[in-house]
């Protein structure tokens, strides 16, 4: 890969070569922004878990307020990225300069806009909702599903995984006549793709990023190879595996550096963690010594004592740990320009960090695991996720396979026509992802809603 084949402004839905949008305001990865930021399937985002269960009496993050926070470093990678890449390389190439010095930070912050956007209710517990139905699906329902699904589409929904939904949600044009979803620029999507393979080539120990989870289902298999063949992306493997896009790396970094403190933050804010033990796990990664742009921990230290309240003094530190942790992650890129290019770098760039970063990272890590991750009410989400996922999934998936009966019928009513069920046996596959893209799309509360009316818990109102 070079940097010069990297970006094109070739749009999905629309016909080749698109041109450059000539507009002085909106360029046209800005467009991508405003595209996805307006979009219903950003607004719902709302209503989705990050970590602890909403609403609350104490504000936390949500998955819209955290993908605006991931999308606001990912601009300040990218900007400090490109201008790197166009300083070296730009040699009065007008365009790739424009782009690398002005553009490609909207690329990255359209990316982690979106990069949650196919998550399903209840957080990652809602992914594992999903695949553990499929994974347990047995007798006649599953007969029907052997006989009419291939193995990659199988793995679809036992491998369900919200990027790979996120990359549908944004290119797939559901029932609706205009062709490429959202109509996104072709350098976005493959910003936005962490993993590159198929469902059936992800999920694989065997050491390769790309292949750890998956990127993207079977219907828009041939809609990332062509962004991959416009973009000369290499293949990696045979079947579906390619290569990362080196700005996926930029897009996985600003969402590492938000999660790690953000949820943190929000455990501070309700309780579950001291403010001694958050100054704890991140005070040291400030030098001593004043060699950099950011501040030094002693002077860190002396802001800390003039700030009265507690909850100031963990968003201080945060916003400067970001600051920090964004130069730092900037120049590790820089750092591993030959192993990005080449697609052998097999790290998020976290792991690229020295040793004594990687240390302070992993303490966060198993900190957060244990006294997070487990907490009681979190764990209380993600039951009732499996609860109420798996019914819907169980009530739905049900009257799909079995279309002629009474309650199919009345189930059915219920999918909205944007996710259309044809009722045809040699369409199975493409109902039952009708399915999944109407649950999956739930917000929290709606899901726990229209699962207590199709359980008889609650009698909908007569409108």
């Amino acid at each position: 890969m070079n940097w010069q084949s990297l970006y094109a402004t070739q749009r999905t839905g629309k016909k080749e070569n698109s041109e450059r949008s000539n507009d002085p305001v909106r360029n046209s990865f800005v467009r991508d922004y405003d595209r996805i930021i307006f979009s219903s399937a950003f607004r719902r985002l709302q209503n989705k878990t990050q970590v602890f269960p909403l609403p609350g009496a104490i504000f936390v993050h949500n998955r819209l307020t955290h993908s605006l926070e991931v999308a606001s470093v990912g601009r300040s990678l990218g900007k400090a990225v490109g201008e790197r890449i166009a300083m070296l390389y730009g040699n009065g190439n007008e365009q790739f300069t424009e782009f690398y010095r002005y553009e490609l930070a909207s690329v990255i912050a359209a990316a982690c806009l979106a990069h949650d956007i196919g998550n399903p209710p209840f957080g990652h517990s809602g992914e594992d909702a999903i695949r553990a139905f499929f994974t347990e699906l047995s007798g006649a329902d599953k007969d029907i599903l052997d006989k009419h699904l291939t193995p990659n589409q199988w793995a679809d929904f036992r491998n369900f995984e919200g990027n790979s939904n996120a990359f549908r949600i944004l290119t797939h044009s559901y029932n609706e006549p205009r062709p490429g979803g959202f109509g996104l620029t072709y350098t976005t999507l493959a910003a936005l793709v962490k993993y590159p393979c198929s469902s059936e080539a992800g999920f694989r120990k065997n050491g390769k990023i790309a292949q750890k989870k998956s990127g993207f289902f079977d219907p828009e298999m041939g809609t990332y190879t062509h962004i991959a063949e416009t973009l000369a992306i290499p293949r990696l493997a045979d079947g579906h595996v390619y290569a990362r896009h080196p700005f996926v790396y930029l897009t996985e970094a600003a969402d590492d550096i938000c999660y790690r403190v953000i949820d943190l933050e929000d455990a501070h804010r309700l309780h579950i963690i001291s403010t001694a033990q958050f100054m704890e796990l991140f005070l040291p990664f400030f030098p001593d010594g004043d060699d950099r742009t950011y501040p030094a921990r002693p002077y860190i230290e002396r802001k800390l004592k003039e700030i009265v309240d507690d909850n100031q003094k963990v968003q201080y530190v945060r916003a400067n740990w970001i600051g920090l942790m964004t130069e730092i992650l900037a120049n590790i890129f820089m750092d591993n320009e030959a192993a990005l290019l080449a697609g052998t770098l097999e790290q998020d760039l976290l792991k690229c960090l020295p040793d004594a970063e990687r240390k302070l990272i992993k303490d966060i890590n198993d900190y957060s695991y244990k006294h997070i991750y487990n907490y009681r009410s979190v764990a209380e989400i993600e039951m009732a996720g499996y609860h109420v996922i798996g019914g819907l999934l169980r009530e739905l998936v049900q009257a799909v396979l079995y279309p002629d009966r009474t309650k199919s019928a009345k189930a059915l009513k219920i999918i909205p026509a944007q996710f259309p069920i044809s009722g045809k046996k040699e369409d199975v596959y493409h109902n039952v992802l009708s399915v999944v893209d109407f649950i999956s799309g739930m917000t929290d509360l709606f899901a726990l809603d229209l699962y207590r009316k199709m359980t008889g818990i609650a009698i909908p109102d007569i409108r």
